[in-house]
C-alpha cells in the first residue's frame, strides 16, 4: 500500500515541488505554494475509470445524433450559448464578486423547470438565503430543488438517485472530494471535482452549470485546465455602478464566441434588454462637442453606444490619458496619428475617453468614432445629432473598411439616424447592394473627415 507523501503545489499554475519555494519557477508568482498530501490511489482511480469499456471506433461507425438543445427561457442567454443549452454540456460561468452570477443563474434555472427537474447545489449560501433571493426575484417553482452541500460524492449520489435535467454548482471552488486530502479551492480539488462532474454529466446526459470565482486580475481562479475541461466559458461583465451587464462567451464548443447578451440589473433581478442601443442612447446630450454615436457589432448584433471624449488644457508637465471602456494603448496610437497627419497638438492637453453605459469597445471599427470625438472636443464643434460613425484608422491616417456595414446601417436607420460616416470602401459597397434614401458619408482618410464633417483644413 502506497503511503501518502507531502508535496508543495503552486496555487496559480499547478507546478509541484518536493520542498517549499518562495517563488514559483513556472509562473514567477511569489508565495503561491501550499502543502498538499499526494495520494496515488485517487490519481489512479481517476485515470483508470472505465478504461476497459473504451475501444477505438471508426469515424464511419459513429452515429450522429446532432446537438440536442433546449431553451433556457431567456433569449439573451440562448443567444450566447449558440441557440440554447446543449444536453450533457458543462458550462462555466465566471465574473467579479457581486456582479450577479448567482442571480442570473437562479433566474435561468427557474425558467427551465417546465422541461424537467433542476438541481441547484449551493455550497456558499444556505437554503434560507436562496429562498429569500427567490422571493425577491418572484421565483416559485416546485421543480427547482435546492441542495446545500459541499461534498462532491454526496452531489453525485443525489444525481444518480433521480437524474435531473440540469445541475448547477455554486461554486466549484467550494466543492471538495474525499479522495484528495487537500483543502477545498486548491488546484487539485478544483480539477478533480470538475473532471468528475463532467464525466457524470456526459454519461447521464445532464447539463451542468458551474460558477467559478475570478482573481483580482480578472482571470478564473484555479487551474487553467478548468477552462479546457468545460464545453463553454461565459463571463458576466459590467461595472457594478452601472445597471447594464454583458454576458460573453470566450469559449463555446457548440456555437459562436462572438455573441453577447445584454441584461439590466433591477430590483426584480436581471432583465433582458432586447434593444440595448435605445437604452444606451436614452440620456445622450444634445449639441455637445466630444459626443459621437459609435456602432459596434458583437457577433451578429449591432449596438449603438455613445462615445465621449474630453480634451482640455493640462496644468501638469505630463498630460493625463484616461480611458473607460476603451483601450488606452489604442487611444495613444490615435492621438499620435492626429498629431502627425492633422497637425493637432495634444502635448499640453489632458484627454479623457468614456463609453457611456459601462460598455467596452474592443473592435477596431470604433477607431473612427473616437477620432471624430477627439476632433470635435479639440475644435469645440459638435457633430450632427443624426450621425453614426464606424471605421478603422491606420497609422498613415487612412480609414479602412470594416465588416457588417449593412447591418450597422440597418440598426442606425431603425433608431432614426439617417447619416453615416464610414470608410469609402464600405460606402461604395453599401450603395451598390441597396438603394437607400439615407445620406452616407464615405471617407478615405482623416483629412477628408476634417474637411467634410468639420469643414476645417488640417493645421500646419
Amino acid at each position: 500500500m502506497a503511503h501518502p507523501t507531502l508535496v508543495y503545489r503552486c496555487q496559480q499554475c499547478g507546478y509541484t515541488s518536493p520542498k517549499w519555494m518562495g517563488r514559483c519557477p513556472e509562473c514567477q508568482v511569489w508565495h503561491s505554494f501550499s502543502e498538499e498530501v499526494s495520494s496515488s490511489g485517487a490519481g489512479k482511480a481517476s485515470k483508470l475509470a472505465k478504461l476497459s469499456s473504451a475501444r477505438p471506433v471508426s469515424l464511419e461507425e459513429i452515429r450522429s445524433e446532432g446537438d440536442v438543445r433546449f431553451h433556457t427561457g431567456m433569449g439573451e442567454w440562448d443567444r450566447v450559448l449558440g441557440g440554447g443549452l446543449t444536453k450533457g454540456s458543462l458550462v462555466l460561468l465566471a465574473g467579479d464578486p457581486g456582479i450577479g452570477k448567482s442571480t442570473l443563474l437562479l433566474q435561468a434555472l427557474s425558467r427551465m423547470t417546465g422541461q424537467g427537474g433542476v438541481l441547484y447545489v449551493s455550497a456558499e449560501e444556505s437554503p434560507q438565503q436562496l429562498k429569500s433571493r427567490a422571493q425577491r426575484l418572484g421565483i416559485c417553482s416546485p421543480d427547482l430543488f435546492i441542495y446545500s452541500e459541499t461534498s462532491l460524492e454526496a452531489v453525485l449520489e443525489e444525481m444518480q438517485k433521480k437524474p435531473p435535467l440540469v445541475v448547477a454548482v455554486d461554486s466549484i471552488q467550494t466543492m471538495y472530494t474525499r479522495a484528495l486530502d487537500v483543502a477545498p479551492g486548491s488546484i487539485s480539488q478544483v480539477r478533480e471535482c470538475a473532471l468528475r462532474l463532467m464525466r457524470a454529466g456526459k454519461e447521464a446526459g445532464i447539463s451542468i452549470f458551474i460558477i467559478g470565482h475570478v482573481t483580482k486580475e480578472g482571470a478564473i481562479a484555479g487551474p487553467r485546465t478548468l477552462e479546457h475541461l468545460v464545453d463553454t466559458v461565459l463571463y458576466l461583465e459590467g461595472d457594478r455602478t452601472h445597471t447594464f451587464r454583458l454576458l460573453r462567451a470566450v469559449k463555446n464548443r457548440y456555437g459562436s464566441t462572438n455573441e453577447v447578451g445584454v441584461f439590466e440589473m433591477k430590483e426584480s433581478g436581471l432583465e433582458e434588454v432586447p434593444n440595448p442601443s435605445g437604452a444606451l442612447l436614452a440620456e445622450r446630450p444634445r449639441g455637445v462637442s466630444g459626443s459621437v454615436v459609435a456602432c459596434s457589432v458583437e457577433g451578429t448584433r449591432p449596438i449603438l453606444v455613445e462615445l465621449q471624449a474630453l480634451v482640455s488644457a493640462t496644468g501638469w508637465a505630463q498630460p493625463r490619458r484616461t480611458c473607460i471602456g476603451f483601450d488606452t494603448n489604442r487611444l495613444s496610437l490615435l492621438l499620435a496619428v492626429l498629431e502627425k497627419k492633422l497637425g493637432f497638438n495634444f502635448a499640453q492637453q489632458d484627454v479623457f475617453v468614456n463609453v457611456a453605459g459601462g460598455v467596452r469597445l474592443v473592435e477596431p471599427a470604433a477607431d473612427l468614432a473616437l477620432t471624430a470625438a477627439l476632433i470635435s472636443s479639440y475644435l469645440d464643434k459638435p457633430l450632427a445629432q443624426d450621425l453614426v460613425v464606424w471605421g478603422e484608422v491606420g497609422l498613415a491616417g487612412e480609414v479602412r473598411g470594416v465588416g457588417h456595414s449593412a447591418l450597422r446601417a440597418q440598426e442606425a436607420s431603425k433608431l432614426g439616424f439617417n447619416a453615416w460616416l464610414m470608410p469609402a470602401s464600405n460606402s461604395e459597397r453599401l450603395s451598390q447592394a441597396e438603394d437607400r434614401d439615407e445620406r452616407s458619408i464615405g471617407v478615405r482618410s482623416l483629412q477628408e473627415v476634417l474637411r467634410m464633417v468639420f469643414e476645417t483644413e488640417p493645421q500646419a
